[in-house]
């Protein structure tokens, strides 16, 4: 096995491209001219598709729908995400984390709500008072502008620089470790492995979504009411295969040198392998699958202004068109849903985006039983604690809204601003969007730098945690965050274990007079 490390001479010399102005040492990043006017061309109709064109178009629609606070309110954020989004797309710099925020929100919290309110119907019936309504749609505005706040703050304020110590060394961005990443790549084999012979050979992974859940339930590793037990199974089988595939990609996406030897290239395509077992969109959540699929986009075209772009435009028209039907194989064969539709905009009223909705009847949850000032993000934090062991333990918010309600299912959404909302009120949820903005803007600054050809080369860790991250961001603003924690944190305690700071030896500039008739004159002092 060949590790994605690299040597320090790959990893600190920069690439000269050109003279000043072509993206050469001292000019500006090199723009290529075709695609600067194409995306001239593009601006106009794109602001105008998202914040004006798709709006119009669902407003048209008819239905039952009421044109109150609650229809203009909606409108305005759909508005108000689409030209948000629209910047992300248009942006000279790729904000990785950003242009993924912004999409959820214009689809799940714009466009889908936007045609419930028009339609009205909601996949998730309404039980509080209209005026619910309002204020979730007004505090999911708030909390919007309260993220950009937050990552204007983070622009503001420049990057640190690492300073060098006595001995004229600096501390370099975190790599992964050679024999660290090889432990990994022997890591995620063992424990798929053990994922696949769980659970009874890799023809259930080909099956169904809800097959596996029950080979998962049957396999012993599920205690009665605790589900940390098929989480640490799950996540250990599928989220340390991702990651080793993902710095092997970068590897070879980054590496001509690695390119060239066998064994790297035969270890990328055994690790893809195990991923399209593992990982597959047949066993696996859309929104999973979906983390798979924009961490590994990222990590093979680390540096494609064009590819980020496209990613974001197809995920807008994928989420109206294809994910509403993306369940196909989440239920066996005779138990499988029928998929009816008059319309392109029926299945954001009948299926999947009840962020919205939810979020409503959280308030009204929380109007009748109160705040619980931090006892669900608690819960969250401390997900691999045992029922057993802690038996107050929270349940998903999306649970206990829908046991609220009396439902029988109670797999229902709740999207981050619901999290902040429950524990801490509208000041909370404020106070924690503006925080996650900050970071997610820090954050895409830095991967800007990590994916560079003079950065820290093809073993950086941050080029594979922020597309994994960003990936992941669709499941974090859906919800529930304690269905989320668990691959997470396995995802974070991976890039800990591998990573390592090296030091580099900084570079130091002397101004020395040349030698030669004058040397004294001109070294001395005026």
């Amino acid at each position: 096995m060949t590790s994605v490390h690299t040597s320090a001479r790959e990893q600190a010399a920069p690439t000269v491209t050109g003279p000043r102005g072509s993206g050469g040492p001292g000019g500006p990043p090199e723009r290529p001219i075709a695609w600067s006017m194409l995306s001239r061309a593009l601006s106009v109709p794109l602001i105008l598709g998202l914040v004006c064109f798709l709006p119009a178009v669902i407003a048209a629609q008819p239905g039952s729908g009421v044109r109150d606070t609650a229809y203009w309110l909606q409108l305005v954020l759909t508005c108000y995400a689409g030209a948000r989004l629209a910047t992300m797309i248009l942006s000279t710099r790729r904000r990785l984390l950003q242009g993924v925020f912004w999409m959820f929100v214009y689809i799940a919290m714009g466009v889908a709500p936007f045609a419930q309110v028009v339609i009205g119907q909601t996949p998730t019936p309404m039980v509080g008072p209209r005026q619910d309504l309002v204020t979730a749609i007004a505090m999911v505005l708030v909390g919007c502008a309260a993220y950009d706040l937050g990552a204007l703050l983070a622009s503001r304020r420049p990057l640190r620089r690492r300073t060098p110590s006595a001995r004229g060394a600096v501390s370099g961005p975190a790599v992964a470790h050679p024999l660290r990443l090889r432990l990994l790549v022997l890591l995620a084999f063992t424990a798929s492995a053990f994922y696949v012979l769980k659970l009874g050979g890799p023809s259930v992974f080909f099956a169904s979504r809800q097959e596996i859940n029950e080979t998962v339930a049957a396999s012993g590793v599920v205690a009665e009411g605790s589900n940390v037990g098929s989480a640490f199974l799950k996540g250990f089988g599928q989220v340390p295969a991702l990651l080793a595939l993902l710095f092997y990609t970068r590897r070879l996406a980054t590496s001509y040198r690695a390119r060239r030897r066998p064994s790297t290239v035969l270890v990328w395509v055994a690790l893809a392998a195990l991923n399209l077992l593992v990982n597959n969109p047949v066993s696996n959540a859309r929104y999973w699958f979906l983390t798979v699929v924009v961490a590994f986009v990222f990590a093979a075209f680390p540096s494609s202004a064009a590819v980020y772009r496209t990613v974001l435009t197809a995920g807008v028209v994928g989420a109206l068109v294809l994910f509403p039907y993306a369940d196909r194989f989440r239920y066996e064969e005779g138990s499988q849903r029928s998929v009816q539709s008059a319309s392109v905009f029926d299945p954001l009223v009948t299926k999947d985006y009840d962020q919205m909705v939810m979020f409503a009847n959280t308030i009204s949850w929380v109007d009748t039983r109160g705040h619980t000032y931090g006892r669900q993000l608690a819960g969250s934090g401390l997900f691999f604690v045992p029922r057993a062991v802690w038996s107050g333990k929270p349940e998903d918010t999306g649970v206990r809204v829908g046991q609220w309600m009396g439902l029988r299912m109670t797999n229902l959404s709740a999207p981050l601003w619901t999290e902040f909302w429950v524990d801490l009120g509208a000041a909370g949820m404020i106070g924690g969007m503006a925080l996650i903005g900050y970071a997610s803007a820090r954050t895409d600054r830095r991967y800007a730098l990590a994916v560079t050809r003079a950065g820290p080369g093809p073993g950086s860790v941050l080029a594979i945690a922020a597309p994994l991250i960003a990936g992941y961001t669709f499941i974090l603003l859906r919800g529930p965050l304690l269905q989320a924690a668990g691959k997470l944190a396995i995802a974070a305690l991976c890039l800990v274990a591998i990573s390592t700071y090296r030091e580099r030896r900084a570079v130091r500039r002397r101004l020395r007079p040349p030698r030669g008739p004058g040397y004294a004159d001109a070294a001395a002092p005026p």
